[in-house]
């Protein structure tokens, strides 16, 4: 089966941004992606952001879109509003997920009236609406609010599959193995969903520690050495962050994974050198 290739991007805030987030996309058209998803930002606050990028992306290029969408602070009747607006701009697929509060996934989750708690009800109605094919979101090192209650996670996963999912991408994560034990425990468990790996190309070490501890992703030992004595050489935490992105995509791809998912922080260049690395062909 032929692999998927796809890449994220979040909504640019100004025309400087947009102008560089057009940029990365002309970048990676020559790539052949299967989709280019848009993010919500934190809390929902880029909600009309992400509808009006995604909705551009559609028009102006033929690149299929996934649009995020999430539950936080939306109502059902602004949720099936998004759902309308995307559908009336031509978009196919969807990302359905529960969204970060304003204090990140470990933040405490506040309820909006008439609206949802978990992202399986989010998929049940997206399923009801009808129109969109329906991604969700994965965790190999566990969702922060599941408290490393991995069959919590599982089950999570399982339930998103049974109301309407059909395929699920991950978080960043290192470590081959933590995919294929996700995607053991799921074939054990009846699932067919495809898992498509997340990958966060490193190109700023201090962008990644970040990014870490608000999602609660383990950096191991041996990739905080090799970023270590890079501290103040920004070229050789670049050359390192493909070289390991690379190796990771190899070894995934051998072990099966159905596709590679780029957070490209609105970038192409890391992500470009990334996919020439792996000599595919499109």
């Amino acid at each position: 089966m032929r692999s998927t290739f796809s890449f994220e991007f979040f909504p640019p805030k100004d025309a400087q941004g947009e102008a560089r987030l057009w940029q990365a996309m002309e970048g990676l058209t020559s790539t052949a992606p299967d989709y280019i998803s848009v993010t919500y930002g934190a809390g929902g606050s880029s909600r009309d952001r992400t509808i009006a990028i995604t909705s551009e992306i559609t028009s102006r290029t033929k690149i299929p879109t996934v649009a995020h969408l999430t539950c936080v602070g939306s109502s059902k009747g602004e949720i099936l509003d998004v759902l309308n607006r995307y559908r009336d701009a031509g978009i196919k697929s969807i990302l359905a997920l529960r969204g970060d509060p304003q204090g990140g996934p470990s933040a405490p989750w506040v309820s909006t009236p008439d609206g949802f708690t978990h992202a399986d009800e989010l998929v049940s109605l997206a399923a009801e609406f009808g129109d969109f094919t329906i991604g969700v979101a994965a965790f190999p090192d566990g969702h922060p609010a599941s408290g490393g209650n991995f069959d919590k996670d599982i089950s999570t996963l399982l339930r998103k599959e049974d109301r309407g999912a059909s395929f699920a991408i991950t978080q960043f994560f290192f470590g081959v193995e933590k995919w294929s034990s996700m995607v053991n425990r799921l074939a054990e468990a009846g699932s067919s969903l495809p898992i498509i790996p997340g990958i966060l190309p490193i190109t700023n070490f201090k962008q990644l520690v970040r990014m870490s501890d608000l999602n609660g992703t383990p950096i191991p030992a041996e990739i905080l050495q090799i970023f270590a004595p890079l501290e103040n050489d920004p070229d050789g935490v670049r050359k390192a962050g493909i070289e390991i992105a690379t190796k990771s995509c190899q070894e995934l791809l051998a072990a099966g994974a159905p596709g590679l998912h780029f957070y490209t922080m609105n970038s192409s260049t890391a992500t470009r050198e990334i996919y020439t690395n792996l000599g595919i062909t499109r």
